[in-house]
This record gives C-alpha cells, structure tokens and sequence, in this order.
C-alpha cells in the first residue's frame, strides 16, 4: 500500500474491488450496487441469454442495467404462472385478500427506496414522488378488500321455471399477461396488476421498458410476502421484442394490452385473437402518457377486475 508525503494512504486495491483508506485509518464503506434480475417462480434469475440494457433517468442519467429478457424467459414465466394458478385460484377470497394486504404491508416498509426510484424515472420532486408512492400503497390495499367481495357483486342465483337451482359463479381466467404502462412506473404498474390478482388469476408481467426499476423493486417485495412463487412473474426489456411471444402463447388466457405501444397494438391483438384470448384495453380516446393514475374515480374500478372472471352457470337439482 502506497503513503502520500503526509502519511495519509491513497487507494489500494483488492480481490473485490478498491478500498479506500483516510488520514486516521479508517476505511470508507464501498457501497454495494443493487443487480437487477427478473422474477420467475418466485427466484430472480439473470436472462438465459446473459443479455442486459441501460436503464437511465428521465434527465438521461446512467442509473443500472436491467435484464433483456429473451423469448425463452417469456415461456418460463408462462411455465411458473401455469403451475401456480391450482393453488392460487383454489385460496378463498378472504385468504387472497389477506395475502395481498401483506403486501402493502411491505411496501410500506420501502417507501423510501419506492419514492427515489420513481423520482429517479419519472423526474418528480421528492415530495410528489412520495405522494404517488402512497397512493399506489392506498391502492394496493383498495383492490385487495375486494376479494371477497367481487363475487357478492357479479354471482347471482338465477330463478328457473325448473326443479333447479341455478347459481351464477365468477371464476379466474387463468393466465394473464399485462403490458405495463410505460409512464407511471409504480401506480400505473399496482392499478393494473392488483385486479387479476384479486380475481385469483397468475400473472406474466412485462414491465416499462423505460422505467422497470420499481417494478423490479415490487417483485422484490412479492418475494419476501405470503405470494406463492409463481404468481406473479416480473420479466423486463423491449417490448418490441416480448410482446409477440406473450400475445401468441396458447397458454396464455387472457391480456392486458394497456402498455402497448401503438404501433404493436393491431399485431398483438391479432395475435391474442388466434386463440380466443380475453383483451382489456385502455379506454377508447385514452392514451397511456394522459392518463391520471391519480385519480381514484378512475383508477380504482371493480369492472378491472371483473374483466378476469369468467361467469360459470350451475345447474343443480333441488332435494339431492
């Protein structure tokens, strides 16, 4: 190690990087960098392609490099999403809603670390940025008191000329796929992922491509939550490239095309069309920049959640 003519030590260089050492000895902390990966299955590994892009702030600012996601990573999520629905869908109501609060537990708990990055990727001030972090947390917990109340709501028992009961029932769709919205990159994300949950569907999710960092930071939290591994699943990257692969997937049963960027908008459908896959669109003359997250009245919307159920008509004989 080399000393200056004064005896103070200048930098030194190890296995793991350079420490740095001041005038009485003591050594300044190396920060450790947060590596950003995608969550499958309830693990965050690195792309199979080894792939990676710059993720900059919204004055251009380096701030990490997120994961590239390939097809393949699209069709393991699909794989983890398939595997989990069984279990998710078959938790009462009143269990999926107490799971989901704990996750707005947590986010609390990171509220700091939500409000920086979307300061970071959205160019608010603090106190903005802190504000848009509550509300997605309000948010969460809103669409979460909902599971076991949807069904109240659209079930029904059908009267029938017959010996018969007849009960409408609204059951999960399945897998869904949702494009994120590109410009809100924590409320707009909560306000379109929270509703299919709360339905009981599993989850593909690509991010904004853009603005993934506090996405990413919200798989972290589903990972440390009572959210089976599986359930939700974080992929981030070019749109361009995953959305064909996730709107043409056979096991794929419904998708939310909010997030897609116009000019994919007719191919993707298209491709959703092929096999008969539930769309949920934007509203029409919407655009994904315009739109208020902010504003509850209509943000915070039963008929989202609604748009993931499928209506099962019972038949059942009266005396057995």
């Amino acid at each position: 190690m080399a000393t200056g003519r004064n005896g103070t030590s200048r930098d030194r260089a190890s296995g793991n990087g350079a420490s740095r050492t001041v005038g009485n000895g003591a050594a300044q902390r190396i920060e450790v960098r947060k590596t950003y990966k995608l969550y499958i299955g309830g693990s965050f590994p690195r792309s199979e392609s080894g792939r990676s892009y710059l993720v900059s702030a919204s004055d251009g600012t380096p701030l990490a490099n997120a994961v590239r996601s390939s097809r393949k990573d699209v069709r393991d999520a699909v794989r983890a999403a398939h595997a989990a629905f069984p279990g998710w869908a078959a938790k009462t109501a009143m269990n999926r809603g107490q799971v989901l609060y704990r996750v707005a537990e947590l986010m609390e708990g990171r509220r700091d670390q939500f409000a920086a990055e979307v300061a970071s990727a959205e160019g608010l001030r603090d106190a903005r940025a802190a504000e848009i972090v509550d509300r997605a947390i309000d948010r969460w917990v809103w669409y979460a008191g909902w599971a076991d109340k949807i069904t109240q709501i659209l079930g029904s028992a059908n009267p029938v000329a017959a010996p018969y009961f007849n009960f409408t029932i609204p059951e999960p769709t399945g897998i869904v796929g949702i494009v994120a919205p590109e410009t809100s990159s924590l409320l707009g994300l909560v306000s379109r992922l929270a509703p299919p949950l709360v339905a009981g569907n599993t989850v593909v999710l690509l991010t904004s491509e853009r603005r993934p960092l506090p996405s990413i930071t919200l798989s972290e939290v589903l990972a440390t939550s009572d959210v089976p591994g599986g359930v939700v699943n974080v992929l981030t990257g070019h749109k361009k490239e995953l959305i064909p692969v996730l709107a043409g997937h056979s096991d794929v049963d419904a998708l939310d095309v909010w997030g897609v960027p116009d000019e994919l908008r007719v191919e993707t459908e298209r491709l959703a069309a092929d096999d008969i896959k539930r769309v949920s669109r934007r509203p029409r003359g919407v655009t994904d920049a315009r739109f208020d997250w902010l504003d509850d009245r209509a943000s915070e919307r039963p008929e989202w959640i609604a748009v993931f159920l499928e209506m099962k008509t019972v038949w059942h004989p009266i005396g057995v």
